[in-house]
């Protein structure tokens, strides 16, 4: 890249493949990996959920554990090993953007799943969410084969 960001460079993930396109992208524009905050947001639990064969629900701290865990494996299997895991309770619509202000991110890097039409009425945008809530710039990555 011809430039570099010297500031907190927010990445949002869901664990697919698109993700790992997201933080390999940041690497590259981030002057150094401690720069770049990988974002996973984690629902709360409802309350009236239904609980496991084993009973009983896990908790939201279990739930934490499991992916902070999973976070680490993770960023380490996508040689971001110095990036900060940051893992957030709530809606990614919210969340994400009261994080990104929080930190006063230069930059959002964040993959698209690329739904159009229909599929996008019923699902919503996060990307198109955050885009919309947060001052900085928003990287938005496409899918290869979004429609």
């Amino acid at each position: 890249m011809a430039w570099e960001i010297t500031q907190p460079i927010v990445v949002p993930i869901d664990f697919s493949g698109l993700s790992v396109d997201a933080v390999n992208r940041a690497a590259q524009i981030a002057a150094n990996q401690n720069q770049i905050h990988v974002v996973h947001v984690v629902p709360k639990l409802d309350q009236i959920a239904p609980g496991s064969p084993e009973g009983g629900l896990p908790t939201d701290e279990d739930r934490r554990t499991t992916v902070i865990k999973h976070f680490r494996e993770f960023l380490n299997k996508h040689g971001c090993h110095e990036a900060h895991c940051v893992v957030l309770d709530g809606e990614p619509e919210t969340s994400i953007p009261e994080y990104v202000a929080k930190i006063n991110a230069q930059l959002v890097v964040i993959p698209s799943h690329g739904y159009g039409g229909f599929k996008r009425l019923l699902l919503g945008s996060v990307a198109e969410h955050i885009v919309r809530a947060v001052e900085c710039p928003v990287l938005v990555l496409r899918r290869a084969d979004a429609e």
